[in-house]
């Protein structure tokens, strides 16, 4: 070894990493060499580029997982819905008839618009619920609660 690494530990600390195969990390030595600076900030604002990517891409998963659990709540709540109605007309039609006097088939091209009717009452009971346990921060305006009032009339 030369007399200026014997001397100097930070040059006898690059000889040794130097040496394993790779090169001293740049965090442990600072640099005064402004491109090299400049370097690093590039190379670290593109590393925090992809975390807020990556962070955007968690959010919008969480959000995404958060609409197929309430659509999955609003399925199964009209799934016994149905299931009730269908139990009530057995019993019914064991009796002698429908309650409303047809077939609980009579009536299949209206179950999508009444299976919407009913995704649309669930959801606006959730909203409401997450409103009365969490206050909205500011005033709402008119529109959104003239909005709401149409809501609850249908």
């Amino acid at each position: 070894m030369s007399n200026e690494a014997q001397n100097d530990p930070l040059e006898f600390m690059k000889g040794m990493w130097g040496n394993m195969g790779f090169s001293l990390p740049g965090m442990v030595t600072p640099t005064f060499d402004v491109d090299e600076l400049e370097k690093r900030i590039h190379d670290l604002k593109a590393v925090e580029g992809w975390l807020r990517m990556n962070l955007s891409m968690l959010q919008m998963t969480i959000q995404s997982l958060e609409m197929q659990r309430s659509t999955l709540t609003a399925v199964r709540a009209m799934g016994q819905m149905a299931a009730e109605r269908s139990a009530a007309a057995s019993e019914a039609g064991e009796a002698g008839a429908a309650p409303d006097g047809a077939s609980p088939f009579a009536q299949a091209a209206m179950w999508p618009w009444n299976m919407m009717q009913q995704m649309q009452t669930q959801m606006a009971q959730q909203a409401q619920q997450t409103q009365a346990e969490a206050p909205p921060s500011h005033p709402e305006p008119e529109a959104t609660k003239a909005a709401a009032k149409k809501a609850k009339k249908q």
